[in-house]
C-alpha cells in the first residue's frame, strides 16, 4: 500500500512522485488528517464516559480449570442425601453434556466429601478446604450463580477474558488500558503472571492480548526468572548510558519521520521503546521481595519465598498495586478435576487458599482495598454428578457452565453478600441469574466506565467488551 502515485494530480510536471501514504498525509482535508482526528478522539470521548469510580485497579486471581462450586463454596446437602442416584431428567432438562461424559449410561449424583460450614456474621457457606478464604465471609461477595455457554476450556476462558467465545478480541485488561489510561509511567498498565511449573489447559498470550485495540494495550507477561520480562534487559556488552544513547538517536529519528508523516504504529513504537527503558530501572525493584518484612511474606504462606508459585505472585500482586498498576492478572492452573477430585481440590487448595486471603488482608490492613478489587474464579464450575465411575471413595466432575461461584472483594463491592441462589441440585440457577456480559458491565461500572458506551470501531462495527448485552448487578454494589 505504498507504492508510488505517479498517475495522482499531485505529481504533475516536475513534481517529485509521492506514495500513497504521502498523499494522503499531505490532503488537506485527506484521509490522513481524517486518521489523525480519529486517533485523537477516543482521549476525548473516554473522558467523557467517565462515571464515579469506586475502584482504581483490579486484581484478578483467575483460577484455570474450572473450580468445583459444589466442593467449596455451594452447600448441597441434597447431594449427599441421594448420592449414587441418577441425575433427574426434570433438573437436566435436556441440556447438552460434554463428549466426555455425555456417553456415559450412567450420571450419579455424587456430594461433597468435605464439612460445610457458615462463617462470618453473614454465615456465609463454604468448605473445610477452604478455612482461609472462609474467614473472609464478611468482606467479600459470593456470586453464586455465574453462567456461560461455553462448555470447553478453550472457549471459556477466552469468554470470561475478553466476552466473547472467539479469539481474537481485546482482553479485559487491554480494554480498561484503552478506557483509562495507565496511573504509572515506569511499569505497564496491564501485568500477567502465570504459576510456575503448573499444568493444565494451556494459557496463551492471546488471553491478554490487545485484539484489535493498538498493541499498547495488550498484557505484560512477568515471569519467575531472572529476567521478569523478556528482551527488557541489555545484552552484556550493552551498559545502560550505551542503550540510553541509542534510545534518543532513535527517538530523534522517529520524530524526524513523525514530521513528515504521521504514522500511529510509529508513534507507539516509541512510547514502547521509552518505557521499555524505564523499566529497566523500576521491574527489578518491583519484583524483588527481599524488602519485605518476614511477618507479611509468612501471611501468605510457605510458598511465597518461592518464586513464581501463586503465593509469590500475590504478593507481587500487591506490590505492583501500590506502584499504580491498573490490572494484575493472575493465572493459576490445574483445577480441571475430571477425576481424582478428593485427592486434587485439597492440593489446588492448598496453593491458593491462603495466599488469596492473604492478598486481601494485606491490601486491607494498607488502605488499599476500598480502591482495588480482587476476584477469585474461573472459567465455569462442575458438575454435580460424576464423571466416569463412581466408586465412593474416588470421582471425578465434568465441566459445567450452567452456575458456579466467584467471589470478590474491595473496589465498591458489598461484603457479607451471597448473591443469587442455584437450586437444590446445585445444576441450574434458581434465582439472581449472572451471565458473563453482566459480570463484566459490572467491573465497569466499579471502575467509572459505562459498559455501552466503551467502543472501538473495526471493521465497520463498533465493539465493546459485552457485545450488545449485559447489566450492571446493581444489588452487590456497596
Amino acid at each position: 500500500m505504498n507504492e508510488t502515485l505517479t498517475d495522482s494530480p499531485l505529481c504533475t510536471g516536475h513534481s517529485p512522485a509521492l506514495t500513497r501514504r504521502e498523499w494522503l498525509s499531505k490532503s488537506s482535508l485527506g484521509l490522513g488528517s481524517l486518521a489523525l482526528s480519529g486517533l485523537l478522539q477516543p482521549d476525548s470521548a473516554r473522558a467523557a464516559m467517565h462515571l464515579a469510580p469506586k475502584a482504581k485497579r483490579i486484581i484478578y486471581l483467575f483460577q484455570a480449570g474450572g473450580p468445583s462450586q459444589i466442593d467449596l463454596f455451594d452447600h448441597k446437602p441434597l447431594l449427599k442425601e441421594r448420592e449414587g442416584e441418577q441425575l433427574p431428567d426434570s433438573v437436566r432438562q435436556g441440556q447438552r453434556l460434554t463428549g466426555m461424559s455425555g456417553h456415559q449410561s450412567s450420571i450419579p449424583l455424587v456430594g461433597s466429601p468435605w464439612e460445610f460450614k457458615q462463617h462470618g456474621k453473614c454465615g456465609m457457606w463454604a468448605s473445610s478446604l477452604a478455612p482461609h478464604m472462609a474467614g473472609l465471609a464478611d468482606d467479600i461477595c459470593m456470586v453464586k450463580t455465574m453462567h456461560t455457554e461455553a462448555i470447553n476450556h478453550g472457549p471459556g476462558v477466552t469468554m470470561m477474558q475478553t466476552g466473547s467465545q472467539i479469539a481474537g478480541r481485546p482482553s479485559f485488561g487491554a480494554w480498561l488500558q484503552y478506557g483509562l489510561g495507565s496511573e504509572c509511567d515506569n511499569l505497564p498498565s496491564f501485568v500477567v503472571m502465570v504459576t510456575k511449573g503448573k499444568k493444565g489447559q494451556p494459557l496463551v498470550s492471546r488471553l491478554w492480548g490487545s485484539g484489535f485495540l493498538p498493541s499498547e494495550y495488550q498484557g505484560v507477561r512477568f515471569r519467575a526468572t531472572k529476567d521478569p520480562v523478556l528482551y527488557l534487559n541489555n545484552p552484556e556488552s550493552i551498559d545502560r548510558a550505551s542503550r540510553s544513547s541509542m534510545v534518543n538517536s532513535l527517538q530523534d529519528l522517529h520524530r524526524h519521520a513523525l514530521e513528515k508523516n504521521y504514522d500511529p504504529v510509529l508513534e507507539t513504537r516509541i512510547s514502547q521503546y521509552e518505557m521499555a527503558f524505564r523499566m529497566q530501572m523500576s521491574i527489578p525493584d518491583v519484583t524483588d521481595l527481599s524488602s519485605e518484612p518476614d511477618h507479611v511474606v509468612d501471611a501468605y504462606g510457605p510458598d511465597a519465598r518461592k518464586p513464581g508459585t501463586f503465593a509469590a505472585n500475590c504478593l507481587l500482586a500487591r506490590r505492583l498495586a501500590e506502584k499504580g498498576v491498573r490490572f494484575i492478572q493472575l493465572y493459576h492452573p490445574g483445577w480441571d478435576h475430571h477425576g481424582n477430585v478428593p485427592s486434587g481440590m485439597p492440593r489446588q487448595c492448598k496453593e491458593t487458599d491462603q495466599p488469596s486471603a492473604a492478598l486481601v488482608r494485606d491490601l486491607q490492613q494498607r488502605g488499599l482495598l476500598e480502591d482495588t478489587l480482587v476476584i477469585w474464579g474461573g472459567e465455569f464450575g462442575r458438575t454435580n454428578y460424576c464423571q466416569g465411575k463412581f466408586t465412593g471413595s474416588n470421582f471425578g466432575r465434568d465441566h459445567h457452565p450452567r452456575c458456579f461461584s466467584v467471589w470478590m472483594a474491595g473496589g465498591g463491592i458489598k461484603g457479607g453478600v451471597s448473591y443469587g441462589e442455584t437450586d437444590p441440585f446445585g445444576y441450574n440457577v434458581a434465582t439472581n441469574p449472572v451471565h458473563v456480559h453482566d459480570f463484566h458491565a459490572t467491573l465497569l461500572h466499579l471502575l467509572g466506565i459505562d459498559h455501552e458506551r466503551l467502543t472501538f470501531k473495526y471493521q465497520g462495527r463498533h465493539f465493546r467488551l459485552t457485545d450488545v448485552h449485559g447489566h450492571v448487578v446493581k444489588p452487590i454494589l456497596a
